[in-house]
């Protein structure tokens, strides 16, 4: 991730992704078109996080087909270059989940 917020290696999340953390893919819907979607990720753009992260869990569900994490659930977020993950997570942080 840059500037300097908590990263993972490509290996690390490899492993991550065999537990049960919730990976949201924060890129544009024509970037996932366009460059692939990343396996066992839920496609969130950063715009919509905000609001996604306040929803009813069963709206969630239905929305995004994934359980919605809890404020304390594991959760990372990949983008592209990775300002936008770092953004991400600052919203996620400011709603409260650790």
């Amino acid at each position: 991730c840059a500037g300097g917020a908590p990263s993972l290696s490509y290996q690390e999340l490899k492993d991550l992704k065999k537990t049960n953390v919730l990976h949201i893919d924060v890129r544009e819907r024509w970037e996932i078109d366009r460059f692939g979607k990343i396996p066992a990720s839920i496609n969130i753009p950063v715009g919509e996080l905000v609001e996604a992260l306040q929803m009813d869990p069963t709206e969630f569900k239905k929305q995004y087909n994934q359980k919605m994490p809890s404020k304390s659930d594991p959760v990372v977020f990949s983008c592209l270059a990775g300002t936008r993950s770092k953004q991400a997570l600052g919203l996620a942080t400011s709603l409260g989940f650790s």
